[in-house]
């Protein structure tokens, strides 16, 4: 959208509508909406303005990545569903002398392995844990906990991330770093430092292994899970459509564990490692695609109609329409938050760009991403913009009260104020096209590398 001047404070209204609705009503889908509606008629828009927003926000090479990528996954978890192939797992795991602890823990080590993809780890991790942990009345916050923060954490400490990638090109003209090797030098170097994921990785495990104690909301929900048997909470709404969770085994067909599960799983990661040594890009969407390509043809050599396979893939689409949809609106709010706040003050200096970074670095300042922003989160950042081979994302999260208002305040400062530091800056820099792997324009590399690296060539 162009660039709305002269809102002052009325600039705040959607993302404050955002924040207030979402903890007042716990309904991510209501609070976008409402933000965006409120949005674009505080702007002077008009209702009219509303899909005007829409196809400016999704009209792009970078929602479309991110919503392939979500139906690929969502078809590949459909397609675990349809062919048993976690029924069978939860059964398998089950005969190995089970306890809450032991299943907890199981999920924690699935989260940390699973590191490729912050997206597909949460995604896949709870879906083949779910019906395990309701057997032993795991509460489905304790489950999503688990699932989230070894998800995105683990994923900005491996090197061959996307997040990797984004971390290392915001390096590129600081100080010495000139190259997209010596800038993924510096992130390797800065994983030991990098304490918030380190602790939010240790804090899970300990959690798990009952070493620290459940406190807050968190207890509340195991103490509903394990004395009444209620492991959602009431009025809750799960992110997955029960198209998706409630897909039931095909009968009549013979499927095996290690075909219909474990070998989708290996063609993702050996695709990804694959691509990250040839290209020096994971290619997730590609490796996802590749998976439910090998997974069809498997169902259809074990003997299911090809129209079944063809129904359980749009089934797996239906399922993840609702992260979809509310991806698509936190698209829209960030787009219109743009708008109206482009003008809204002076850049960051060059101390203040640096000191953020290097707060990142070292974990201070929490990545999120969300495939479907919880509530006050996802929708406060600038998203990157998924035009090339490089794509990082991070999971999203629940901070609490004063997350939020940290999330808020670095929304304002370094997402608006300091426009062209982040991912959706227009230049192009070679460094940065080698960083990525190449390919169809990558992420503008962030003004302040650029602006350095012309320096130093003039």
């Amino acid at each position: 959208m162009d660039p709305i001047e002269g809102l002052g404070a009325l600039a705040l209204v959607p993302a404050s509508t955002a924040i207030v609705l979402a903890f007042l009503t716990r309904n991510t889908l209501f609070a976008l909406a409402v933000a965006c509606l409120a949005g674009v008629l505080v702007a002077g828009l008009g209702l009219a303005g509303f899909p005007k927003l829409l196809v400016t926000a999704l009209g792009n090479e970078g929602f479309s990545w991110v919503m392939l990528l979500e139906f690929f996954i969502g078809m590949l978890i459909a397609f675990f569903q349809r062919t048993g192939a976690i029924e069978n797992f939860s059964a398998f795991i089950s005969r190995q002398a089970m306890t809450r602890r032991r299943v907890q823990l199981m999920t924690w080590l699935m989260g940390t392995f699973v590191y490729f993809s912050d997206y597909f780890s949460p995604l896949f991790v709870g879906s083949t844990m779910r019906k395990l942990s309701d057997q032993y009345r795991i509460s489905r916050e304790k489950l999503a906990y688990i699932c989230d923060s070894t998800s995105a954490p683990v994923s900005i400490l491996v090197p061959i991330t996307g997040w990797a990638v984004f971390v290392a090109g915001l390096t590129i003209g600081m100080g010495p770093i000139a190259t997209a090797d010596e800038a993924m030098a510096v992130f390797v170097a800065s994983v030991p430092y990098n304490l918030y994921a380190w602790m939010a990785v240790l804090l899970v495990a300990l959690i798990a292994l009952g070493l620290l104690p459940d406190w807050g909301p968190m207890a509340k929900a195991e103490r509903r899970a394990q004395d009444s048997g209620q492991v959602l909470r009431p009025g809750s709404q799960p992110m997955l459509a029960e198209e998706l969770t409630g897909l039931e085994p095909f009968e009549g067909v013979k499927t095996s564990l290690f075909w219909n599960f474990f070998f989708p799983v290996l063609v993702v990661i050996g695709f990804a490692l694959t691509a990250v040594a040839l290209v020096g890009s994971a290619k997730p969407m590609e490796a996802f695609l590749l998976a439910v390509v090998v997974s069809a043809v498997i169902m259809r050599l074990q003997g299911f109609p090809l129209e079944e396979i063809t129904r359980t893939a749009v089934t797996g689409v239906k399922g993840i329409m609702p992260a979809v949809i509310i991806l698509a609106l936190a698209y829209a709010l960030n787009a219109l938050s743009e708008a109206m706040q482009t003008a809204a003050g002076p850049r960051l200096s060059s101390d203040r760009r640096r000191s953020l970074l290097h707060r990142h670095l070292l974990g201070h300042l929490r990545h999120h991403d969300p495939p479907g922003p919880p509530p006050g989160l996802g929708i406060l950042r600038r998203r990157p913009r998924a035009t090339g081979l490089c794509h990082p994302r991070g999971g999203g999260r629940r901070w609490g009260f004063w997350g939020s208002l940290l999330s808020a305040v670095g929304y304002l400062n370094f997402g608006v104020h300091g426009r062209g530091l982040g991912p959706h800056g227009s230049r192009q820099d070679s460094a940065a096209l080698r960083l990525c792997g190449g390919g169809p324009k990558p992420w503008g590399l962030p003004a302040a590398g650029a602006d350095a690296l012309d320096r130093r060539k003039r």
